[in-house]
């Protein structure tokens, strides 16, 4: 094993005794050893959900999704509302809730916000482990009486989301939302912890190209590209114009005016 398949190798964990059934059980669905003493990253089945943690000195905390405190509480409660660049770029205004499809949901922090102004989410994630950690929070957050009404207007698919936008079943998304992961280094965002952790697995999205173009092909009002502030547009097509935030900004590609 070569040092860079040795750094990305992954093994499942329990942190009590209690949790071993679930590991295994999350072991055999994702194919991955319980022991593994190579691995520079390890699924954590713990008290507080399932969580990856990147193994070593220097390595970050352990990355979880939750969509009942921390980040997402503090977004929900204080976050801007409607007003919030995001519901602004997926076209939500008095009385339009989009429905709305997230191809690269990631941690769905984004799909979460959309979901609690009101838009009807199918989440996309290829990455098994991500796709994983998004099965078991939004599984903890139907259990919470306060935002179990949200996270019940979030649908998750896992797999390739060109794949799934190619041979959709049912009615067509008013939205697309899209936040691939690209080459291009955003030195703020490389500081974030789950950039860190999931870079190194999850790489970069080369057929970013490929999803816009599914992506214009399905959605039936807009399709909206999160990037970098500074960082090019996705190779095809071209925006209409373009939101700018301090970090961020979405290019908007329209296809037909959202109304209520």
């Amino acid at each position: 094993m070569d040092e860079q398949e040795q750094s990305t190798a992954i093994r499942v964990e329990a942190l009590s005794a209690p949790l071993q059934v679930q590991a295994q059980a999350w072991a055999q669905r994702l194919g991955l050893p319980l022991e593994d003493d190579q691995a520079g990253f390890a699924v954590q089945v713990s008290g507080d959900g399932l969580q990856v943690q990147q193994l070593g000195p220097q390595a970050p905390g352990p990355v979880r999704v939750d969509f009942v405190e921390g980040q997402a509480a503090h977004r929900r409660l204080f976050g801007g509302g409607s007003g919030q660049m995001i519901a602004k770029a997926v076209g939500i205004a008095q009385g339009i809730r989009p429905t709305v499809l997230d191809a690269t949901a990631g941690l769905g922090k984004d799909a979460f916000v959309l979901a609690s102004l009101g838009c009807s989410m199918t989440l996309i994630e290829r990455q098994p482990l991500i796709a994983a950690l998004l099965e078991d929070g939004l599984s903890r957050a139907r259990l919470v009486a306060e935002v179990a009404p949200i996270v019940e207007r979030m649908r998750l698919l896992t797999g390739n989301a060109i794949e799934h936008m190619q041979h959709w079943q049912g009615e067509a998304p008013q939205v697309i939302y899209l936040d691939p992961m690209f080459p291009h280094r955003d030195k703020s965002a490389l500081v974030k912890k789950e950039m860190r952790v999931f870079r190194p697995l999850v790489g970069d999205d080369q057929d970013a190209p490929a999803l816009l173009a599914a992506a214009l092909a399905l959605a039936t009002h807009r399709v909206v590209v999160k990037r970098p502030r500074k960082a090019p547009i996705i190779e095809g097509a071209k925006p209409s114009h373009s939101i700018d935030g301090k970090s961020s900004r979405y290019d908007i590609y329209p296809k037909k005016t959202l109304k209520a």
